[in-house]
């Protein structure tokens, strides 16, 4: 199956899990997995959220940021995989000038 981001219609969510300015993104949602492509522009923020039920894997496409996972700050760059595991909580800030863009795959366990 392919998945065309570039043919899909880009929703905004402005403060998503209470974070601050807006997230645009071009999701293809099923049941046991989402996928997605996202734009975090520069001083918005993903709030704190916790994964009881899935893992989420973010693919840093472009720009620069910092994720916080269970405490602990990962710094995000093109070319940088961050995981999230089950149980775990986490939240991505974009530090940089540019939009932050994540490929991220969210799987339902």
């Amino acid at each position: 199956m392919l998945i065309e981001f570039d043919k899909m219609q880009e929703v905004t969510i402005a403060h998503l899990n209470a974070g601050n300015g807006a997230v645009s993104a071009k999701m293809f949602i099923q049941p046991e997995c989402k996928m997605m492509v996202s734009r975090i522009p520069a001083g918005a923020s993903i709030g704190l959220h916790e994964h009881t039920t899935s893992s989420e894997i973010n693919y840093v496409l472009d720009g620069n940021g910092k994720a916080v996972c269970d405490g602990k700050e990962e710094m995000l760059q093109a070319g940088v995989c961050q995981y999230c595991p089950k149980g775990s909580s986490h939240t991505i800030f974009n530090t940089g000038m540019a939009d932050l863009v994540l490929f991220t795959v969210v799987t339902e366990q």
